[in-house]
C-alpha cells in the first residue's frame, strides 16, 4: 500500500474532473460488472507513464472526443486493492499499471495496457481513447 498523501494528488487529477472511484470490489460488481452501458476504466498508478500518459491523456479524451462512454471509472492500483483485483478479474490480460479498460455492458472490449501507454505522450494517449470511444459507443 502506499501512503495516502503520496497518492492524494494522484487520484484527485481524475476526481477533480468528475472520474468516479471505484474503492471495493463490490463497487466494481455495480458499476462495471453488472452494469449497462459503457464504462471507461483507468487503473491508475504511480509511475511515471500514468502521470504523464494515463491521466493526463484520460482528461483530455474527456474534453475532446466527440463520443464518449456513459461512466469514467478509476481505481488506484496499491491503494483500491480489492477493485483493482475485481477490475482485474474480469480482463483476460495480463495485469498492467497503468492500464486502460473500455466496457460495454459489463464486458471488456478493449484495452491499453502499460506498453501502450509509456510509448505515448499525453495527447497520443487522447488520440488513442477518443477513437477507442467512437469505436465502442458509438
Amino acid at each position: 500500500m502506499y501512503p495516502e498523501e503520496m497518492t492524494t494528488p494522484m487520484r484527485a487529477e481524475l476526481t477533480r474532473i468528475g472520474v468516479e472511484e471505484l474503492i471495493t470490489s463490490d463497487d466494481v460488481q455495480a458499476k462495471v460488472a453488472q452494469s449497462q452501458g459503457t464504462a471507461v476504466v483507468l487503473i491508475n498508478s504511480v509511475c511515471g507513464c500514468a502521470a504523464g500518459g494515463a491521466r493526463p491523456g484520460l482528461a483530455l479524451a474527456m474534453q475532446s472526443a466527440e463520443v464518449k462512454p456513459d461512466k469514467f471509472l478509476t481505481a488506484f492500483a496499491g491503494v483500491h486493492t480489492d477493485a483493482v483485483a475485481a477490475v482485474r478479474s474480469l480482463v483476460p490480460a495480463p495485469a498492467s499499471s497503468p492500464s486502460i479498460i473500455m466496457f460495454k455492458d459489463g464486458k471488456p472490449v478493449t484495452m491499453m495496457h502499460r506498453s501502450d501507454i509509456e510509448i505515448r505522450d499525453a495527447q497520443a494517449v487522447a488520440q488513442v481513447l477518443s477513437a477507442m470511444f467512437k469505436e465502442v459507443c458509438a
